[in-house]
């Protein structure tokens, strides 16, 4: 995957997530930071950051359980560690954080 490919796919991926956040009826801020960074804020302050990382071509989730990378598969991005989608493992996240169901689809 060339940077084009990647930018691209990364775009897309942050613009779907972004969507899913304003979908979910959760109480929830977010804000695009410049350079591909998404920060999501929880009730209680808390944050759940969602970045590109062009080097490692991955994009990378910061969030109080941990850290997380994924990797485009060719059909979706995929957590490097146990291969979880990015959408299912940020509902996951995000739940937790928030200590509420919320379904980031």
């Amino acid at each position: 995957m060339d940077d084009k490919e990647f930018n691209a796919l990364a775009d897309a991926a942050l613009a779907r997530i972004e969507a899913a956040v304003e979908k979910s009826g959760a109480d929830l801020d977010f804000e695009v930071q410049p350079g591909g960074v998404l920060e999501i804020e929880f009730e209680d302050g808390s944050k759940v950051i969602v970045n590109r990382h062009g080097v490692a071509r991955e994009i990378w989730v910061a969030a109080r359980s941990g850290g997380f990378h994924f990797r485009w598969d060719g059909s979706a991005w995929r957590d490097s560690r146990d291969n979880e989608e990015l959408m299912a493992k940020l509902s996951r996240i995000a739940s937790q954080q928030a200590g509420d169901a919320i379904e980031l689809d």
